[in-house]
């Protein structure tokens, strides 16, 4: 009778573990989906996104509740991002390829692609230094001005935000496009906000970095504008909505809603009329902390390209957030030719599996759920063949290796 009595209490007391597991497993999952979600941003002009849909309420409205943190480099982005500290980002297009394929951070480790924010934006500024010797994308004296300084001084330093990150290869772009050797200079990483202050003590003599920072420089009278994003390569792919993978798993409504917030913010950035008062928060201390005026101007596309050089002026090619939804479906020959940049850029040595890579880290069924639920319509132009504005090169996502054999290193 003792012994079955014992029988008993073990039986009870694996049946009580077993109970407290599950709840404490249910209580757990319960609480995980009743909290905030917990976006970062860099102070950046096109974090406009996630910050407007802060400001407006767009989060509230589709019911879910959102801490919008500013962060100090895209490694602490990428960082939080890994370990969940950070539901989600925005961030470098490019940069969860750059992560995954080990370039800028532990290969395989998984950062997904929910949607995309912005295209254009972007800049590359000299320093003064350079002023009446290189003007607005004179791309032909890029070079010999490199050259006759690197004589004077022995070294020239340009600077982009990551490795593998989109300020990354617009710079590397430009330089080829410009026919300037990358092993000839240094290239250095600086994050965001930090670059006007980098360039004015002389820490680097050019930098490639999203507005309004080129725009800073220039008010600042310590760069200007040789050319812009956008010159380069018109309505090119830049920040995304970017995830932590077992919150895109696990909390799927959430990001729903995440997504139809920011997909309203993006729509309601691309009126005109709303960029003067976009500006003016985002311009604020805890966002981006720049002036309003300088925000404002490149928002509308009106460049003071500095080093009196005058108004450039971009009437359609300005930064877009939206563009009847051109711009928020994240397209896998975007991914396919950054990662083909990797490669030809000496980043890596053997071809990535591009189109595994591509599948793995964008959520693009997603976004059609989530664009056909807002009755926005979704781009047909993905995998199909397309050139950059400046380098004519046709790169085709299904055979990246061609290009590799006739674009420009």
């Amino acid at each position: 009778m003792k012994k079955s009595n014992q029988q008993i209490t073990r039986t009870f007391q694996t049946i009580l573990l077993m109970v407290l597991v599950v709840f404490s497993s249910a209580f757990t999952t319960i609480t995980a989906q009743n909290d905030p979600v917990r976006l970062g941003f860099i102070p950046l002009t096109d974090c406009s996104p996630i910050v407007m849909a802060k400001e407006l309420g767009l989060f509230k409205k589709y019911g879910v509740e959102v801490v919008v943190t500013k962060e100090s480099s895209w490694a602490n982005v990428r960082d939080k991002i890994l370990t969940g500290e950070l539901d989600g980002a925005h961030c470098l297009y490019s940069m969860p390829f750059s992560v995954y394929t080990g370039v800028g951070g532990k290969a395989g480790s998984e950062m997904k692609i929910a949607m995309m924010l912005n295209v254009n934006g972007q800049a590359i500024t000299l320093s003064k230094d350079f002023c009446g010797k290189v003007g607005f994308k004179q791309m032909n004296k890029v070079t010999p001005v490199v050259a006759a300084k690197l004589k004077a001084e022995k070294e020239v330093t340009f600077a982009m935000t990551f490795p593998g990150g989109t300020h990354d290869l617009w710079l590397r772009n430009w330089m080829s496009i410009a026919g300037l050797n990358q092993k000839a200079v240094k290239i250095i990483t600086i994050p965001p906000p930090q670059m006007v202050a980098n360039m004015k003590v002389g820490n680097m003599d050019g930098f490639c970095v999203g507005e309004p920072w080129g725009g800073v420089a220039v008010k600042q009278g310590i760069g200007f504008t040789q050319v812009a994003s956008q010159d380069i390569w018109k309505d090119h792919p830049e920040k995304a909505l970017v995830v932590n993978k077992d919150f895109s798993a696990k909390r799927k409504a959430d990001l729903v809603k995440v997504m139809k917030a920011v997909m309203e913010a993006c729509i309601w950035l691309d009126n005109p009329v709303n960029r003067k008062k976009a500006a003016a928060i985002i311009g604020r201390a805890p966002y981006v902390n720049a002036p309003a005026d300088v925000i404002e101007n490149r928002l509308m596309g009106n460049y003071d390209l500095g080093c009196n050089q005058g108004t450039q002026v971009y009437a359609k090619d300005y930064m877009l957030f939206h563009k009847g939804g051109m711009v928020n479906f994240p397209r896998k020959s975007h991914a396919i030719w950054a990662m083909a940049q990797f490669v030809r850029f000496g980043y890596l040595k053997e071809a990535p599996n591009y189109a595994a890579i591509a599948d793995k880290l964008i959520l693009d069924d997603l976004y059609k759920e989530v664009a056909a639920s807002m009755k926005i319509k979704v781009p047909n132009d993905d995998m199909k063949p397309f050139a950059l504005t400046m380098d004519k090169t046709v790169f085709d996502p299904a055979n990246p290796a061609a290009y590799l054999k006739v674009v420009k290193r």
